[in-house]
């Protein structure tokens, strides 16, 4: 139970700061797109843009500089710390839900028979593996051409999806292809942003020269991370529906909704500086619906109930037994290969409890659910009795 609290009060602190994080990402791209000119006597004191805003009641006044002001202010206000807290709790909750419990959340032995040594040794490879990929790319020559360059960043995220996806259970490779994205967002504050605007500060204290690639290079990386957002976003909500988790080319499924939904967010971009292009619009509802479509068609599953491990193939003690009947009794119906569910054509979570063996793997989240918080199965909608869950509940604690 304690994990539990520590988990949600965790994934809450993420939540509130990555919507400070992307609250301020959204609004300094959209303030950037909609400077325009300003008078004459604004450019002589080195203004390049500025803009009027009415909000809370209030007129505001919003100025950028050309390089800088002549004195750097006595407050100024940076932006980081909503990007660095929301990365520290989300590798905090990565940890605790999927490392800590890799055996329940992000081992699945059907797809890759990993020890949970293994599999978090390749999550932190496939995160810090494909930051340093990015970075070193936007090092390189290749950053001079953005279409190559974008072209390269799909194929990096389309070969961390594939690997994920072939190596994690669908919930915990989308959640480490999240995490490689909020890593390199983070990265492009940590690695690239901060470093130029402390370089800005300081040669406007010292009455220096401002090297003007300096600003446009944190810029294209605030570019970058706002185009990110929208999949980010995604990921984030996305083990709500294994629908796309659990498809057999998830790692598809997931490319083509992260692909859709930064051309919608280009939408916007674009509509900041004064041109609407509703085809785009049109395009990413098109795209969705396409999506949709092809994720509903039936699938062939990925494994076969009809020739996997069942209790008679196996030696179980009459303990076990009564165990395996109850889960398939109250919880099989859902949590499936293929649910008999009338709601759940798909297993929830991701979560199959066909075999002992994916039983006894999952045996911590079967005891707190449906012992200790008895929130399983869903309003009880199958009537699993007290008596049956603490068959559960005695089998659990002779683990």
């Amino acid at each position: 139970m304690l994990l539990d609290w520590i988990s949600l009060f965790l994934r809450w602190f993420h939540v509130v700061a990555g919507v400070a994080w992307i609250g301020a990402s959204f609004y300094f791209i959209w303030l950037d797109n909609n400077l325009r000119s300003p008078p004459e006597w604004k450019k002589q004191k080195g203004i390049k843009g500025d803009l009027w805003a009415v909000h809370g009641g209030g007129f505001y006044e919003v100025s950028k500089y050309e390089y800088g002001p002549e004195v750097i202010p006595e407050k100024l206000h940076w932006f980081k710390w909503e990007a660095y807290t929301t990365w520290i709790s989300g590798f905090l909750l990565l940890s605790l839900v999927y490392y800590h419990g890799a055996a329940i959340y992000l081992i699945d032995s059907s797809v890759m028979d990993l020890t949970p040594a293994q599999a978090i040794t390749r999550g932190l490879g496939l995160i810090f593996g494909g930051l340093f990929i990015y970075e070193a790319a936007c090092r390189s020559p290749l950053a001079k051409y953005p279409k190559v360059f974008g072209i390269m960043f799909l194929i990096l995220i389309a070969a961390a999806s594939y690997l994920a996806t072939h190596w994690f259970s669908g919930r915990g490779a989308f959640m480490h292809v999240g995490a490689l994205i909020g890593t390199i967002m983070v990265g492009n504050v940590f690695f690239k942003i901060m470093p130029a605007q402390r370089l800005m500060v300081d040669a406007v204290t010292n009455k220096t020269d401002i090297n003007p690639n300096w600003g446009l290079g944190a810029k294209l990386r605030s570019v970058h991370n706002n185009y990110l957002t929208l999949p980010l976003l995604f990921i984030m909500i996305s083990n709500h529906y294994p629908m796309t988790y659990q498809h057999q080319n998830a790692w598809l499924v997931l490319m083509a909704l992260g692909i859709v939904s930064a051309w919608i967010r280009h939408y916007f971009n674009l509509k900041h500086i004064g041109i609407s292009r509703p085809s785009i619009l049109i395009t990413g509802a098109m795209g969705m619906i396409i999506i949709a479509g092809w994720v509903s068609m039936p699938v062939t599953v990925k494994e076969d109930i009809s020739t996997i491990e069942k209790a008679p193939a196996i030696a179980l003690n009459a303990q076990q037994e009564e165990v395996f009947d109850v889960m398939q009794t109250h919880c099989a119906n859902c949590h499936s290969a293929k649910p008999t569910d009338e709601i759940f054509v798909i297993a929830p979570l991701g979560l199959m409890f066909d075999t002992w063996s994916q039983i006894v793997q999952r045996a911590p989240l079967i005891h707190r659910r449906a012992v200790v918080t008895k929130d399983m199965p869903m309003m009880n909608k199958t009537g699993m009795t007290e008596d049956e869950r603490q068959i559960i509940g005695k089998w659990f604690k002779g683990l």
